[in-house]
C-alpha cells in the first residue's frame, strides 16, 4: 500500500464523525484564570474523553509522536510501525479508551548519563501510549496552561529556559542579588501519586479520563526483563509527565506567590530571589518544609543553597555581579561543552574528518542556540578560538608524516621554506596548532569554508 493510501486509510480510522465528537468545554479551548480553582463544567468534563478522541486531535498526536522519534518500548515497536498498527488496530483501542477499560503496558527503563554526572532514569513508553499519552496531554494543556503561574516557564508552550533566565536576571537589576535555589530531589521518581490525581481530580471529573491518568502512573517498569510495580513518579520519557509534573508544582507557585516572593520556576529547578542572606536561609528553610508537609517531596541539600546569583547556575546561566547584571555562561556549562567536543575530535575516532564536521556543525549550531543568550561574547570568542585550535591539532596529527605535513601546508598556501621548517618541527600537536604556518593554512577562513558554525555571530 502506497504511503498516501496509508495516510487516507488512517485518517479513516480516526473517525467518529467529521464534525467535532463532543462540544468545546470552554467554548475556546481554554479555561479563564476565574476557573482555575473550580472543578469543570460536569457535563463537559464528562466528556472529555470523546474530545481527546477527535479525530484532529489524534491526527496531530500521531505528528507529534513521528515527529519526536524515539525509541522503542517493551513491544519493541518502532515510531515507525505506529501508523501501520492503527490502521488494523485503533478501532479496538479507541473502544477501549471510551469504555475506560484501556490497559498501558509497562514502560522501559532506560539510563542516560546527566550533564553534571550520575543517570538520569528515563521510562520509556510503547509508542501506541506514547500516542494516547500525546493525545490527551494535548487536551489536558489547552485548558490548564492557561491557569498555571506566570512564574513557570518549564514545558509550557510560548514558554522558554531563555525567558526564565531572562526573568531571572531582572529580578537581580531590582536589587534581589540573594538567591534561594532549590532543586528537587529525584522529584520526576517521588511525586505521590495520591497527591497527584487528588489534584487531577479537582480539575476534570470525566471518570474515564482519571483511570487512564491512573493506568498510566501505574503501569509498572520493566527493567533486566522484569516488570517491577511503580508506587511513585511520573517517568520521565512520556508527553503527558512534563504537564503532570506542572500540576503537582502549581501549589508550589501558588503558596510563593502568596507569600509574596519573586521567584522563577522551570520543571524541578526553583530560585527565589531575596535581599539578603538571612532572608534567603529563612525563605530556604521554610519552603523546604511546605514540600515536605504539603507535598511530600524532599529538598536536594547537596545541590541546593542561599548565595549570591553569580555563585549558582540556572539553566545553565549565571549572571555577573555588576549593577546592571550580565547573562554569563556558568562554568559547568563551558566545561560540558568543552568535554563535548573532545568526545566528538578525540584521536581515536572511528570515522574520518567530513563526520566529526558533520557532528560539529550540528552540536555548536544547537549549542549557539541556547548558549548565544549570553552577554559575554569574550567567552563565545574564546571558544570558538579553542575549537578551532584543536580541529588545527586534528589535521596535524592525520598528516602525520613530514612529507604529508609539507605538501598539505604547501597545497595551501604556504611558502616552501615555512612549510619545511613546520613539517619537520618536534614540538607537540597541540604547540604546533597555533604555529604561523600551520594557523594560515588552517585559517578561520578555511573553516568557514567547512560550515564551520561560529559561537561569536556578529560579535
Amino acid at each position: 500500500m502506497s504511503g498516501k493510501r496509508q495516510n487516507h486509510q488512517l485518517q479513516l480510522d480516526f473517525d467518529g464523525p467529521a464534525r467535532s465528537e463532543t462540544p468545546s468545554a470552554d467554548g475556546g479551548g481554554t479555561e479563564t484564570l476565574a476557573t482555575s480553582r473550580a472543578t469543570e463544567n460536569p457535563a463537559a468534563a464528562d466528556t472529555l474523553m470523546e474530545e481527546v478522541l477527535e479525530r484532529e486531535n489524534l491526527k496531530e498526536a500521531l505528528k507529534r509522536v513521528k515527529a519526536n522519534k524515539g525509541s522503542a518500548g517493551v513491544d519493541g515497536m518502532t515510531v515507525r510501525n505506529l501508523p501501520r498498527y492503527l490502521i488494523k488496530h485503533w478501532p479496538e483501542h479507541r473502544a477501549q479508551l471510551l469504555s475506560g477499560t484501556y490497559q498501558p503496558q509497562p514502560v522501559k527503563r532506560e539510563e542516560i548519563p546527566k550533564l553534571d554526572g550520575g543517570v538520569r532514569k528515563l521510562g520509556i513508553p510503547t509508542v501506541l501510549d506514547r500516542f494516547i499519552q500525546q493525545a490527551l496531554m494535548q487536551v489536558l494543556q489547552r485548558r490548564w496552561d492557561p491557569t498555571f503561574s506566570e512564574h513557570s516557564y518549564g514545558f509550557r508552550p510560548g514558554r522558554s529556559a531563555r525567558q526564565a533566565v531572562a526573568q531571572a536576571q531582572q529580578y537581580i537589576a531590582e536589587g534581589y542579588r540573594v538567591v534561594a535555589d532549590l532543586d528537587l530531589e529525584k522529584f520526576f521518581d517521588r511525586v505521590n501519586h495520591d497527591k497527584l490525581m487528588g489534584r487531577v481530580a479537582q480539575r476534570i471529573t470525566d471518570k474515564r479520563v482519571l483511570k487512564l491518568i491512573r493506568a498510566f502512573l501505574n503501569a509498572g517498569v520493566m527493567e533486566g526483563g522484569l516488570v517491577g510495580p511503580s508506587v511513585e513518579g511520573t517517568p520521565q520519557g512520556g508527553p503527558l509527565s512534563p504537564l503532570l509534573s506542572n500540576i503537582v508544582l502549581d501549589e508550589l507557585d501558588r503558596e510563593l506567590e502568596q507569600r509574596g516572593h519573586r521567584f522563577v520556576r522551570y520543571a524541578d529547578d526553583c530560585n527565589i530571589y531575596v535581599r539578603s542572606l538571612r532572608a534567603g536561609q529563612r525563605v530556604m528553610d521554610s519552603v523546604t518544609r511546605f514540600l515536605a508537609t504539603q507535598l511530600k517531596l524532599k529538598v536536594n541539600s547537596e545541590k541546593s543553597a542561599v548565595a549570591l546569583p553569580r555563585e549558582r547556575k540556572f539553566l545553565g546561566f549565571s549572571f555577573t555581579g555588576h549593577a546592571e547584571p550580565k547573562r554569563r555562561i556558568a562554568p559547568k556549562s563551558v566545561k560540558r561543552f568543552k568535554e563535548r567536543i573532545r568526545e566528538i575530535t578525540r584521536r581515536r575516532k572511528g570515522h574520518g574528518m567530513g563526520k566529526r564536521l558533520e557532528e560539529l556543525q550540528r552540536y555548536l549550531t544547537g549549542w549557539r542556540g541556547y548558549f548565544g543568550f549570553c552577554q559575554t561574547p569574550s567567552v563565545l570568542l574564546e571558544l570558538d578560538s579553542w575549537v578551532r585550535r584543536r580541529l588545527r591539532c586534528l589535521f596535524w596529527i592525520q598528516w602525520k608524516t613530514g612529507r604529508k605535513r609539507f605538501d598539505e601546508l604547501v597545497k595551501r598556501g604556504v611558502d616552501r621554506q615555512l612549510a619545511a621548517n613546520t613539517a619537520g618541527s618536534n614540538h607537540g600537536p597541540w604547540r604546533m596548532s597555533v604555529s604561523i604556518a600551520v594557523s594560515r593554512a588552517l585559517s578561520n577562513a578555511f573553516f568557514d569554508s567547512l560550515g564551520l558554525p561560529k559561537l561569536a555571530v556578529g560579535r
